[in-house]
């Protein structure tokens, strides 16, 4: 007799992994079918992933596409969340996140260091600002 693949409620895992605050906003990302599941668009919450699952959603202005790698036990701390998935979308290089600002003219926080003086003094004559 084979055992049936582990599996947890979408919702539950999305919580569990420290993607949303609460299951409640979890399940209404899933409800609003906001949520994929290998590449299928899923629209009830008590729909079960497992280990090996490629989940696609929205979280604020990216979209985040990871791998399910196990199921846990409970909502742990951040540490333990991070080992539960995969992030199969990079984060943007500095590069395309200074780009994306100058595009849209907001200021974007670019990860990584603090730029030196030379850095962002390169940054504001590019832009522009210090020629007028």
């Amino acid at each position: 007799m084979t055992l049936p693949a582990p599996s947890l409620r979408i919702d539950k895992w999305l919580w569990q992994a420290r993607f949303f605050k609460t299951r409640s906003l979890a399940a209404k990302q899933v409800s609003d079918g906001k949520v994929r599941v290998n590449a299928v668009r899923i629209t009830k919450p008590a729909r079960t992933v497992g280990p090996g699952d490629v989940l696609t959603f929205v979280m604020g202005d990216d979209i985040r596409v990871v791998r399910v790698l196990a199921l846990g036990a409970r909502r742990g701390p951040a540490a333990e969340a991070r080992l539960l998935y995969e992030d199969l979308a990079p984060p943007p290089t500095r590069a395309e996140a200074a780009e994306a600002a100058s595009m849209s003219g907001a200021p974007v926080a670019i990860p990584g260091p603090r730029p030196t003086k030379k850095e962002r003094r390169r940054f504001t004559i590019s832009r522009g600002d210090l020629l007028e």
